[in-house]
């Protein structure tokens, strides 16, 4: 595969769509299935626990110390988003950094959130059933603006993004490109 470059791993590609699919059975069987909706919530939990712990053992793209970036440079990278010069990465850039602990963070919480009220001790407690479903509408936001920032990012860069979590490859780093 000349020009191209393996970068996501299997276990990457598999949480990625995993959650994403879990996340989705979750939302969509709330109201209809609790069971699945259950099951999807526990599938959510066990790839956040997974993803935790190859963030600190996986490959060099999947772990954490590789895209989890200062607030300042998440924020420097905004600012060239917005003007048009934002830098090509390899791995993840700064703000999809930023994204990814932000839906790790807030997946894992809801699904916290959904086994407690399922506990003797919350269960049919209000506040945290609404909390629950508070987190759900927020991670759904999320996930708009993460979808929106692949396809930001593809256009701009010229490279497929959805396709390389499908595959694990991407485009080979040019000049101008941070590795």
């Amino acid at each position: 595969m000349s020009g191209l470059v393996k970068v996501w791993d299997p276990v990457v590609r598999l949480f990625h769509w995993g959650l994403a699919l879990s996340f989705a059975i979750a939302w969509l069987s709330a109201d209809h299935s609790k069971t699945l909706h259950h099951w999807a919530g526990y599938a959510a939990g066990g790839l956040i626990v997974m993803r935790l712990i190859w963030g600190l053992l996986g490959t060099r793209y999947a772990r954490f110390s590789q895209f989890v970036r200062h607030p300042t440079t998440v924020l420097a990278y905004l600012r060239d988003i917005v003007v048009g010069r934002e830098s090509r990465y390899l791995g993840h850039n700064p703000a999809g950094g930023a994204m990814i602990v932000a839906l790790i963070l807030t997946m894992g919480a809801l699904a916290l959130s959904g086994w407690l009220t399922q506990t003797d001790q919350f269960f049919g407690v209000g506040w945290l059933e609404d909390g629950h479903r508070l987190l759900a509408k927020l991670l759904l936001v999320l996930v708009g603006l993460h979808l929106a920032g692949v396809a930001l990012a593809s256009l701009r860069h010229r490279e497929n993004l959805p396709l390389a979590m499908i595959t694990g490859w991407k485009r080979e780093t040019g000049p101008e490109d941070v590795a």
